[in-house]
């Protein structure tokens, strides 16, 4: 008689688990940076939060590495395509250690970039986690999409 209760709990704690599992969702971004190895080098994810609190005293490019373009965030500097970026960095700054603001519709191609810019020595280079998906379920909006 036992067996069933506890059955239940189990699988009554199973199905809260899928409800709160990472969906790409702003809820579910790092409240705060996280660095990520790429092997010697690292870049570092940001959420949305962050990057507003940048853009209140920008001081860096924000680089939207999305392809198909789809639309840009408030401030954007430029678009360079993140399969694009090593053969494209004239555009970016000469200084490896300034910072550079990454970002694509969901996180995945902006992660290649900035894996991409870490391993060619860039050491400042930030990543918007989740994308502007994040930005957007944030409630902010987008320009030109």
């Amino acid at each position: 008689m036992t067996r069933v209760p506890i059955l239940v709990l189990i699988l009554g704690s199973l199905a809260l688990g899928a409800c709160g599992a990472d969906d790409g969702g702003a809820d579910a971004l790092p409240a705060l940076s996280q660095e990520t190895a790429v092997g010697e080098a690292t870049y570092t994810d940001i959420s949305v939060a962050e990057l507003q609190t940048m853009l209140a005293s920008k001081d860096f490019p924000l680089v939207n590495v999305h392809v198909p373009f789809e639309g840009d965030l408030p401030e954007t500097d430029f678009s360079i395509p993140f399969d694009d970026i090593a053969n494209q960095r004239d555009r970016l700054p000469a200084d490896r250690n300034a910072k550079i603001v990454l970002y694509c519709r969901s996180g995945s191609m902006s992660v290649e970039a900035a894996q991409t810019l870490a391993r060619l020595g860039y050491t400042n280079v930030r990543n918007l986690a989740g994308g502007f998906r994040a930005w957007q379920e944030a409630g902010l909006p987008m320009e030109g999409g």
